[in-house]
């Protein structure tokens, strides 16, 4: 029987009913049979792995891996993912700090199976962490499958922490920020910025993300996140942003005003 989620409702509303019966949500779907079968192969099995090429012959430790990373969709691109993780991070040219979504950058450190690096893989620690990583992204695609907002906001939580917290310029947050899909939406959502944004100049992004940013909460620093209250105002700001952009989908111009102001009963 396929997990489904709670949320009785959608917006700010469904999303603190969420909230508080996270983590009583995230224990039963993680003790199901099929995620608990799943983990105890990974942990028996992912020690055994010393290089790129065993851990993507694998199918069901590479889609456990990936998952804990939200890469999932990327189980059936064996080479590509090959290529990540044999190339690991050291090099400029390495393939995960070419591209633009920095997930793969992490993907790769996380096993340490490119040259130089510490292998991961042996230490218990780390891969029940992978583990657990794997079952909260799993929780959040099945919380995407009621609502998309939901899982974006989920997902948001912990990564845009983690991005305040990593080391590196500003700007090199602010890239890897717009590199994450998920918490590019909520950003843009937050802000008030037109779909057509995407298509600017990626410097020319930079800047008015920071713009907004900073008229929005007075700073266009990305550390102000390392607060989860800063985390939580921008969340309330996302989905009262989306539930603006919903009614107008679907309702003419002046529908909505009269629905915002109280009058479209």
């Amino acid at each position: 029987m396929t997990f489904q989620p709670v949320i009785p409702t959608g917006g700010l509303v469904g999303w603190r009913f969420l909230q508080r019966t996270y983590d009583a949500q995230l224990q039963s779907y993680s003790a199901s049979a099929i995620n608990e079968r799943e983990t105890k192969y990974f942990l028996e099995h992912i020690g055994k792995v010393r290089s790129a090429e065993d851990l993507v012959s694998d199918r069901r430790l590479l889609q456990v891996a990936l998952g804990a990373f939200g890469l999932e969709g990327d189980l059936d691109n064996r080479f590509f993912i090959q290529k990540v993780l044999s190339d690991g991070t050291r090099a400029d040219d390495a393939l995960a700090n070419r591209l633009a979504d920095g997930r793969y950058r992490d993907f790769a450190n996380a096993f340490g199976l490119g040259p130089g690096d510490v292998r991961k893989t042996a230490s218990a620690k780390a891969m029940e962490q992978i583990a657990s990583d794997n079952l909260v992204a799993r929780f959040e695609i099945s919380v995407g499958e009621a609502d998309e907002s939901m899982r974006i906001a989920l997902f948001a939580q912990h990564a845009l922490q983690e991005i305040a917290t990593q080391g590196g310029s500003e700007n090199r947050k602010w890239f890897d920020l717009m590199g994450l899909p998920p918490l590019r939406n909520m950003m843009e959502t937050a802000l008030g910025l037109p779909a057509a944004f995407a298509q600017l100049d990626i410097d020319k992004q930079l800047e008015v993300f920071k713009d907004r940013l900073l008229r929005a909460t007075g700073s266009s620093d990305l550390a102000q996140f390392t607060e989860s209250e800063a985390v939580d105002k921008l969340t309330d700001t996302y989905f009262a942003r989306n539930q603006v952009k919903q009614i107008q989908s679907v309702t003419s111009p002046a529908q909505t005003a009269l629905i915002l102001l109280g009058g479209g009963g």
